[in-house]
Order: C-alpha cells, then sequence, then structure tokens
C-alpha cells in the first residue's frame, strides 16, 4: 500500500495511475492541502485543480463508495490495477513529542504509522517528493520512497549520447560482409552482424585507428539484420564553412550534418559550456534563411530562469522584455558578423541589420495555440523545461518546421527539476530512433582554455 504526500499529486496528477496493481491511500489532510493550492495560475495550482476533478470524478462515478474504495482498474487506464482508499475516519497514531502535532506532514507520518500497525504485516510505504518528509520517515522506522515515474531516466549517464563508437575490429570483422556503393558525394555502406541490434536511425558511427581508414557515417536506415550507413559531409573543411563557421571536433561536425539536412524536423544537442550548441545552431539557421531560403525566418525562445535572485520586471515589449536573457545570442552574432570580413564597415552594418530583421525573439509565456509554418526555432536553455512545456513547444510545428532544442544537463537553475526529469532528457529519450530527428551530445568545450579547465575542475 502506498501513501500518497500531496506534492505528488502537485507534481502529477496522473500518479493515481502509476501504481499497478498496488494499492493508493490518501489521508484526509492530503485532500485539505490540495484545497489549499488550487488558486492561481502556477503550474502547481493547475495540477492541484486536476487532481481534484479526477478525484470528484471518481467519486461521482455510479456505485462508488468512498468508504470501500475506488477500483481504479474500471477507469480502463491499463496501469492502474489497484483500489484507490480514503481516510473516512480518524486513526489512532502515536508520534514523538518532538514532532509538532498540527503540521501537515506529521499528521501524514502519523496515518502511515497507523496504516502500518493496522495492515502488519503488509508494506505500507509513504511517496514523498520532499527529501526531508523522507528523512523523518525513515527515522521513525517508516518506509518512503522517492516518486519516480517523472524520471525519463533513473542516471544522467544512461543518456543515449548519439554517437557509437565501432569495435577496433570492425574492417577486419564486417569488411567481407560489407557492400558500398557511390551516390552524388556520399558514400554508402550495407553492414549485416551483431552491431546491428545496437543501432538507431540517425545514430552516427565512427571508426579511427591509426594504420586503418577512417569512417565517419550515419545510420540512415535498419531494415531486420542490416543497416545502411552513409558517409558524412565534412563541415571542417574551409571549402564546406557555414555562414564562416568550420566545426573543430568529431561531435560538431555531427552535430552541423544534422542541423543542415532538411530531412531531420528536430534536432537536440547537449553539452557543457563552450562546446559551441548556440554558434553552430544560428550559423546554421542564418544559411538555410537567408543563402538556401529553406526557412523564412529564425524563432529564437528560452526558459527565463534566473541563476540568482530575480532583478525584477523588465521595461518593454516583448521582445526588448527578452532583450537581458538573449545575451548568449547577442554574443554569438558578433562572431558571426565578424566573420564577414570580405565587406566594409557599411556592407557589415548592412548585414547585421538584415540578419536582425530575420530573428524574432518570442517568450515561451505566449506559446499556447501558435503554429510556426516554415520557421526555424532554436529553443535555448531547454535543460530548464518541464517535459509538459517541452511537449507544449514542439507541437507548435507547422509544416516546413525545424525546431532546434539545446542545454546542458549540468546547469538545470529550475528547483524541481533533475537531470532525470529535465524536458530536454525527455524529448531525448522519446525522440531517439525517430527517423526525422537527431540527437549528439558536444563533448569538447571550444570556448577558450580558461572554461574548458574551469568546467573540469569547478
Amino acid at each position: 500500500m502506498f501513501v500518497l504526500d500531496t506534492n505528488v499529486l502537485l507534481h502529477d496528477p496522473m500518479s493515481l495511475f502509476r501504481f499497478e496493481e498496488h494499492d493508493i491511500f490518501l489521508p484526509m489532510i492530503v485532500l485539505e492541502e490540495l484545497d489549499g493550492h488550487k488558486k492561481g495560475m502556477t503550474e502547481v495550482a493547475r495540477n492541484g485543480r486536476q487532481t481534484s476533478r479526477m478525484l470528484d470524478a471518481l467519486a461521482a462515478a455510479p456505485g462508488a463508495d468512498m468508504t470501500l474504495g475506488f477500483d481504479l482498474s474500471s477507469t480502463g487506464n491499463k496501469d492502474a490495477q489497484g483500489r484507490l482508499l480514503f481516510q473516512t475516519q480518524a486513526l489512532d497514531y502515536k508520534l514523538p513529542l518532538s514532532l509538532p502535532q498540527g503540521k501537515a506532514d506529521n499528521q501524514i507520518l502519523g496515518v502511515v504509522e497507523a496504516l502500518r500497525q493496522i495492515h502488519a504485516p503488509r508494506e505500507v510505504v509513504l511517496v514523498s517528493k520532499d527529501i526531508n518528509m523522507r528523512v523523518k520517515a525513515r527515522a521513525l522506522g517508516l518506509a518512503a520512497e522517492d516518486y519516480q515515474n517523472d524520471k525519463a531516466l533513473d542516471d544522467g549517464d544512461l543518456l543515449y549520447s548519439g554517437a557509437l563508437a565501432l569495435p577496433a575490429n570492425f574492417w577486419s570483422t564486417h569488411g567481407k560482409h560489407i557492400e558500398s556503393w557511390q551516390q552524388g558525394p556520399h558514400t554508402f555502406y550495407k553492414i549485416e552482424g551483431p552491431l546491428v541490434p545496437q543501432l538507431l536511425i540517425n545514430q552516427f558511427v565512427y571508426f579511427e585507428a591509426p594504420s586503418e581508414p577512417s569512417l565517419y557515417a550515419r545510420v540512415t536506415e535498419i531494415r531486420g539484420k542490416t543497416a545502411i550507413l552513409k558517409t558524412l559531409k565534412d563541415f571542417s573543411h574551409l571549402k564546406n564553412a557555414v555562414w564562416g563557421i568550420n566545426t573543430r571536433n568529431r561531435e560538431q561536425n555531427f552535430a552541423m550534418n544534422l542541423l543542415t539536412d532538411p530531412e531531420v524536423d528536430f534536432v537536440t544537442l547537449t553539452g557543457t559550456a563552450g562546446t559551441g550548441k548556440t554558434l553552430m545552431a544560428l550559423a546554421a539557421g542564418l544559411t538555410q534563411v537567408l543563402d538556401d531560403r529553406r526557412y523564412t525566418e529564425i524563432i529564437v525562445t528560452r526558459a527565463t530562469v534566473s541563476v540568482g535572485e530575480d532583478i525584477g520586471f523588465l521595461p518593454g515589449t516583448e521582445e526588448e522584455k527578452m532583450g537581458p536573457w538573449m545575451g548568449a545570442l547577442d554574443d554569438n552574432l558578433e562572431v558571426l558578423a565578424k566573420n564577414d570580413t570580405g565587406a566594409g564597415e557599411w556592407g557589415r552594418a548592412a548585414t547585421n541589420d538584415l540578419i536582425r530583421s530575420r530573428i524574432k525573439i518570442k517568450s515561451m509565456n505566449f506559446m499556447r495555440g501558435r503554429t510556426f509554418l516554415n520557421k526555424y526555432v532554436i529553443i535555448d536553455e531547454a535543460q530548464n523545461l518541464t517535459p509538459k512545456q517541452m511537449k507544449t513547444l514542439i507541437t507548435r510545428a507547422g509544416p516546413g518546421t525545424k525546431i532546434i532544442c539545446m542545454g546542458n544537463l549540468a546547469q538545470i537553475d529550475t528547483p524541481y527539476l533533475t537531470e532525470g526529469s529535465s524536458g530536454l532528457t525527455y524529448a531525448v529519450d522519446r525522440f531517439k530512433g525517430w527517423p526525422h530527428s537527431g540527437h549528439i551530445t558536444l563533448a569538447r568545450g571550444e570556448r577558450s582554455r580558461l572554461a574548458d579547465f574551469a568546467s573540469e575542475v569547478l
């Protein structure tokens, strides 16, 4: 039997249906706290109202009896086969005098203690997002667990990286079975064997050995036990510069191949500070908007979460209010403008004005209901988004739109998100293997030796 704390319901209203065959118990004080959180326009208030509506629908169902609890399997949700029980009478329990009896958290702990005695030897577990609550429960000898269902991954190290190093014996073991053919500037390889089940579409594979030819390719097709690899365009070469930018390492080249591919609608880039995420996304966007005319304009948005104390309301229009949050955009545009050495000062100023006219800065708060047609959308600092916010943004995409999500999972500033539950982790995990999406984790910082050393040691 799982006893839910209020914060679990406020965090995920669907948590009632996430406990499979186990029973769920809601103490009366939890319903009281839900009532206190229902006012306002925050995410927490919305979740509180949604939970209350669901509980009301269950209580109003024909033949429902709160004293016996509700059979959750009757709701049609395949993940819920247990019963939902409510506290309908006072429970007798004794807590240490050092815990104030009137506090809601302590009353919930008391309910867990009473249920443990009533239902022994059945296990009664408190589920709470509050770390201190779990510590107190364990100090009292009660079983307590975190609510894990919101996590896309248990460990950030398990996150899909988007690239796979081929084994050292790749050519010797697979060489005889590999078919290859040329198509335009690209070479295609058809491979079979034990490697294929590990591969996903749009995953990058590479082989580097001193004595054998190197291979950098992307998986374009998987059919049964065979996979087709397609060699990449080399953006590190000067002739393939994108808006004057060349890639400096292997992962950047992988990323640029995704950013410039019209068949890839959704790109996620993760990596530490200074790995070139924003610069590459902007360079690829400007080339495709101004040179190739593939998209009509670039739209840039980001989560407005402060690192330290908030400095208060900002004056001006939507674009002016977003200005202070877009320092990274301005810094990168400065770098891209400097690369235009052929034009004089007047020419650079004209280019700058043209670039600015094609970049729109939008606030995430006003995205609901919008549809972007033929736009190149950059979502910066995406690690601070919840999975629900990420869904809201990605579902704005209309025909011909490409969305790029970037972030550093080590720099989450939102208090209630972790590496495992961030919207960026969620998107990477859910989109891997889809033929029109790609992900790459950028490994090497290219900002400066100072920034690289600081990332390592601080």
